[in-house]
C-alpha cells in the first residue's frame, strides 16, 4: 500500500484524525455476508461505489481493517488495533499469521508505538484488537506500553464464558497480556466519559459489549462507529444487517442510533472497515444522501 494514500488528516475542531490501514479485504461476497441482499436492493446504488466499495461484478465487497490515530488535547490515541502480525488464527484464514506494514504506516504517520496514551476499543473482536500485542521472544506484549487500553467490561466478561470460549485464542494472545501489565480500563454497560474528549456510547447487537466512541473538540463531533456498520450499503439500507451481528433487532437499533447521532451533530462518521477514505459526512437526516470525504 502506498504510504501517500495513508497521510490524510481530518480535523474535528483541534483533534486531528488519521487512518492506519492494517488489511484491506477484497473477498467477500455482498450476497454471504448480508442476508437481506437482493440483486435489485443494490443495482441503484453499485455504479458509484465501484471501483473503492463494490466489485465490477457487482458483487464482491471491498473493505479495510485499520486503526483511527487521534490527536487531540496532547494525547495521541488509537481506536481500535486491526488484526496483528504472527497470530493463530485458524478459524478464519483471512486474519491467520500475517505479516503487514502497520507499524511502519503508524512510523510514518509520526507515531511510535511508545508514544501512544490511549487505545480505545469498540469491542474485543480478532480484527480490531490484534495489534494490542506483539510477540517478542516467543510472548504476547502489549505493543503501547505506556497507553490505557479501554473497552466494556461486558467484552471481557464474554470471553470468559462458555459462549465465547471458541475465540478465546483472541482473548489470550491480544487482551490478557495488557490485563497483566495493568494497563486495562473497563467501561460499564452504560458507556460513559474517557476524559474531555471521548465518550463511549453502548451500541450492541454487532456484539454483547459492543461500544461507538465519540469524539468532541471545539464544537465539532465526530463518532467511531466500530461494527455499527460494515459496508457502505448499509448507508442506503439501514436495516440490512451483517451475518456478523450477533443480535439482529438489537444490531439495527444500535445502527439507527449511530446514524440519527450523527445526523443530528453534523459529525464525520469513521468507520472501522469502509474502503477508500472510510470517513463520510452527514450533510442531512438521510444517511444515503451523505458524502465520502
Amino acid at each position: 500500500m502506498d504510504l501517500r494514500t495513508e497521510s490524510r488528516v481530518y480535523t474535528v475542531g483541534e483533534a486531528s484524525v488519521t487512518r492506519i490501514t492494517d488489511r484491506v479485504l477484497d473477498t467477500l461476497r455482498g450476497p454471504d455476508i448480508f442476508p437481506d441482499w437482493t440483486h435489485e436492493a443494490v443495482r441503484d446504488h453499485a455504479q458509484p461505489m465501484r471501483p473503492e466499495h463494490l466489485g465490477e461484478d457487482g458483487e464482491r465487497l471491498l473493505m479495510s481493517v485499520h486503526s483511527w490515530l487521534v490527536r487531540v488535547g496532547g494525547k495521541t490515541v488509537l481506536v481500535d488495533t486491526g488484526i496483528g502480525n504472527g497470530k493463530s488464527r485458524p478459524f478464519n484464514p483471512i486474519f491467520h499469521q500475517l505479516n503487514t506494514d502497520y507499524l511502519r504506516r503508524l512510523a510514518h504517520a509520526g507515531v511510535t508505538p511508545e508514544a501512544v496514551d490511549m487505545v480505545l476499543l469498540t469491542h474485543l473482536h480478532v480484527d480490531h484488537v490484534g495489534w494490542n500485542t506483539i510477540n517478542v521472544d516467543g510472548a504476547w506484549v502489549p505493543t503501547f506500553p505506556n497507553a490505557r487500553y479501554i473497552y466494556a467490561q461486558a467484552e471481557e466478561d464474554f470471553y470468559a464464558s462458555d459462549e465465547g470460549a471458541s475465540r478465546r485464542m483472541v482473548f489470550d494472545d491480544s487482551v490478557l497480556p495488557l490485563i497483566e501489565a495493568g494497563l486495562v480500563q473497563r467501561i460499564g454497560d452504560g458507556g460513559g466519559a474517557v476524559d474531555a474528549h471521548f465518550h463511549f456510547h453502548p451500541t450492541p447487537g454487532h456484539c454483547v459489549g459492543h461500544m461507538s466512541i465519540g469524539l468532541a473538540s471545539a464544537g465539532a463531533s465526530a463518532l467511531f462507529g466500530g461494527d455499527v456498520m460494515h459496508h457502505p450499503l448499509q448507508l442506503r439500507h439501514p436495516a440490512w444487517n451483517a451475518v456478523f451481528c450477533a443480535e439482529a433487532e438489537q444490531a439495527r437499533r444500535s445502527r439507527a442510533w449511530a446514524l440519527a447521532y450523527v445526523a443530528d451533530t453534523r459529525g464525520l462518521y469513521f468507520s472501522s472497515h469502509f474502503a477508500g477514505t472510510s470517513v463520510v459526512q452527514a450533510t442531512g437526516p438521510d444517511p444515503a444522501q451523505w458524502a465520502f470525504v
